[in-house]
C-alpha cells in the first residue's frame, strides 16, 4: 500500500474553503455576541492569571493578569454604549471583580487609580 502525497493546489483549496466558511460563519453572528464571547475568554484567562481557577497559585501571574484585565477593561468601556447596558452590566461586574481580586493578590497593591484598567474604568475600592 502506498499512500499519495496530496496535491499542494489541493491543499490550498481546502484551506481557503474552510476560511470561506469561518467567514460567512462569522459575518453571521450579532457583534453584541462577539463583543460578549471576547470579554468572557479575557475575564477567564484574566482569572486564571490572578490565581482564582482551580491551578491557584501555580498558574498566578500578576503581570499577564494586568494586561488581560486593561484589555477587558477597554473592551468594556469602549463596548458598553454599542452592546446595550443588559450586557454591559454583568461584564462591568465581572471587570470590577477582577480588578479587586487583582488588588488583593497583589503583595504591593497598586494606588487607587492606578490599577490594571482603571484609566478606563476610574478608581476601584472595595
Amino acid at each position: 500500500m502506498s499512500s499519495q502525497p496530496t496535491e499542494p493546489h489541493q491543499h490550498h483549496e481546502d484551506e481557503a474553503l474552510g476560511f470561506d466558511d469561518l467567514t460567512r460563519d462569522i459575518a453571521e453572528v450579532p457583534a453584541v455576541e462577539v463583543i460578549t464571547t471576547v470579554a468572557v475568554h479575557l475575564m477567564s484567562a484574566a482569572a486564571v492569571k490572578c490565581g482564582l481557577a482551580e491551578g491557584g497559585e501555580a498558574d498566578k501571574d500578576l503581570d499577564e493578569a494586568r494586561k488581560l484585565i486593561t484589555a477587558l477593561a477597554g473592551l468594556v468601556t469602549a463596548g458598553a454604549p454599542e452592546i446595550s447596558n443588559f450586557h454591559a452590566a454583568p461584564l462591568r461586574d465581572g471587570l470590577r471583580s477582577l480588578q479587586l481580586a487583582f488588588r488583593e493578590a497583589s503583595l504591593v497593591p497598586d494606588a487607587p487609580g492606578t490599577g490594571p484598567g482603571e484609566k478606563f474604568t476610574g478608581p476601584v475600592y472595595s
